[in-house]
């Protein structure tokens, strides 16, 4: 490996590392929206103990929607990941440099692993927004 390969090898970790840190943002995101509903839903109760549903029922879109936003960027994640393991891999001969060493061609890294869909039922992904669906269901039908 020469310096030019290790360069770009920084900044596809630095991009993986973007991708891992707006995927985290997601998870944070979703559980405060899903927590500032819920309160507001707590505050509807009324003097007869009964409180705006609705409240429950509207949470499970932003849920969904920040699911679909966190794994896009975990699909993301993966395809960098899948650049950085073929640039790792790169010889070359030394001082001679190819622009095309610098690519970062995404789009070669299609399939099952970096499928949106694979990747939101992936068991990072799948346990906390179906739990987060499931218990606002739960609840909205049980006080309703």
């Amino acid at each position: 490996m020469n310096e030019h390969n290790i360069k770009h090898l920084e900044f596809i970790q630095s991009i993986i590392a973007r991708m891992n840190q707006n995927s985290f943002q997601m998870k944070g995101w979703a559980i405060t929206i899903i927590s500032a509903l819920l309160a507001i839903f707590a505050a509807s109760f009324d003097k007869s103990g009964s409180g705006n549903v609705g409240f429950l029922f509207v949470a499970i879109a932003p849920t969904f929607i920040f699911w679909v936003l966190d794994s896009y960027y975990l699909q993301q994640e993966r395809k960098f990941r899948g650049i950085y393991n073929d640039v790792a891999k790169l010889t070359e001969e030394p001082n001679k440099i190819d622009i095309k060493e610098f690519e970062m061609p995404i789009q070669k890294y299609i399939g099952h692993k970096y499928n949106i869909f694979f990747v939101m039922w992936s068991k990072t992904e799948w346990p906390l927004y179906c739990l987060m669906i499931v218990g606002l269901i739960i609840a909205a039908l049980t006080l309703k």
